[in-house]
């Protein structure tokens, strides 16, 4: 199987902090590649440098082969982003936020017409598509940050969180449109707190924690015969005995 995304040595500190310590990492393409870590962990950092929206402080990555920071154009053609928390240009309606996005990869203008009105109804955003994003709320603007991403038709999706704030049939079909696009060949790269949704959707998993790769490779292989949530636990460390404590909530 050929690498969809190759991390080598990834390196970023913030001051004294080292938030990403020499990270490497290769998800295979055609997987559903989630990535679990613990608040702070460095997963967003490891993927904004991935993805070249952060310049790290050594090492390298790779998007099918292209070196993200040589070659940042020739990279970002094959690889769509929905970043975590990264400001969109809210002062355009959605359809013309999406119509943006294919017209800045340099998509022919018919094209882009038609993917972004087919993207925004299945993600049920047709009805809001004349509406400024400004005035959408935050489950709505992930969808629409979810069609920019995908307008293009990337080889590889990275996806920070792509679940956060949105309602349970919209995540049903968002799960239907990443799945299949796996099942055609595509890969995704998912970071997300929640393990269970990883566990049904993902069939490689990596653990970081503390800037670092705990472990790495297919789900049931990290999993160890138990749950991913116990595993992760093992792995990371950290949990409280809260017995005995905050007796006045009770």
């Amino acid at each position: 199987m050929s690498t969809a995304l190759a991390l080598r040595g990834l390196l970023k500190r913030f001051g004294p902090r080292t938030a990403v310590d020499h990270l490497d990492l290769d998800v295979p393409a055609g997987s559903f590649y989630g990535v679990v870590g613990p608040n702070g962990a460095g997963k967003t950092t490891t993927l904004s440098m991935a993805t070249g929206l952060l310049r790290p402080d050594a090492g390298r990555a790779f998007v099918l082969g292209q070196d993200v920071w040589a070659d940042p154009v020739g990279a970002k053609h094959r690889l769509g982003v929905l970043p975590d928390g990264v400001r969109l240009f809210d002062r355009l309606s959605g359809l013309e936020l999406v119509r943006y996005s294919g017209l800045l990869r340099g998509m022919p203008r018919d094209v882009v017409e038609t993917r972004a009105r087919e993207l925004l109804d299945a993600l049920g955003l047709a009805e809001a598509g004349s509406t400024l994003v400004v005035d959408y709320s935050a489950g709505m603007t992930k969808k629409v940050a979810l069609a920019c991403a995908l307008v293009h038709a990337p080889r590889v999706l990275v996806l920070d969180e792509p679940f956060e704030a949105v309602d349970p049939v919209s995540g049903a079909t968002i799960r239907a449109i990443l799945t299949s696009y796996v099942a055609g060949g595509g890969t995704v790269v998912l970071s997300s707190h929640v393990m269970d949704l990883v566990e049904r959707l993902c069939d490689h998993v990596a653990v970081i924690a503390g800037g670092r790769v705990l472990a790495a490779g297919e789900l049931s292989a990290v999993r160890a015969g138990r749950t991913l949530e116990d595993r992760f636990v093992e792995l990371v460390g950290g949990g409280r005995d809260v017995s005995g404590t905050l007796d006045w909530l009770r």
